[in-house]
């Protein structure tokens, strides 16, 4: 079974949700199926099929995060040294093409959220930060094209 690396936050809040889920969407979503089934005519009663796919979704969303947090591994940054980028760790980094810094706390794929700086250690990004330290530059070939940065500090 493949591991799905996880900050300890990120695992919480993903437990969180699932249970959100399970306790509150699910209930409401078979309530809103019996309500629409007692109307009537299910053939063209349009709440009644809009609630069935929503349940469709609601399930799918159920299994895929069980199905995650059983492949889930809290990976710590603190066991770490500070002079690598290794995962978890905020990286400051300086665009040579546009003279911006900008810092990315580097996470798991399902944590992922790059407009609050949190990249995910599968993205190309990602990739090229694992393993290197303060001072190194690296190439980065994203859809805009090859962009080019300085590792500026390592958190």
């Amino acid at each position: 079974m493949e591991k799905v690396p996880f900050t300890k936050e990120g695992l919480a809040k993903l437990k969180q949700e699932l249970t959100h889920l399970v306790n509150v969407e699910r209930p409401q979503n078979i309530r809103a199926i019996a309500e629409a089934r007692s109307h009537g005519d299910l053939s063209e009663n349009a709440e009644y099929h809009a609630a069935k796919e929503k349940q469709s979704f609601l399930e799918g969303k159920i299994n895929e995060l069980t199905d995650v947090i059983a492949k889930a591994e809290v990976i710590s940054a603190d066991s770490h040294s500070g002079d690598r980028v290794v995962f978890g760790n905020a990286v400051l980094l300086y665009n040579l093409q546009t003279d911006e810094e900008i810092r990315y706390q580097l996470v798991g794929p399902y944590e992922s959220d790059p407009e609050n700086g949190r990249i995910s250690v599968t993205s190309p990004l990602g990739q090229a930060l694992i393993g290197k330290r303060i001072g190194d530059e690296i190439r980065v070939q994203v859809p805009r094209g090859v962009q080019e940065y300085e590792i500026l500090e390592i958190s």
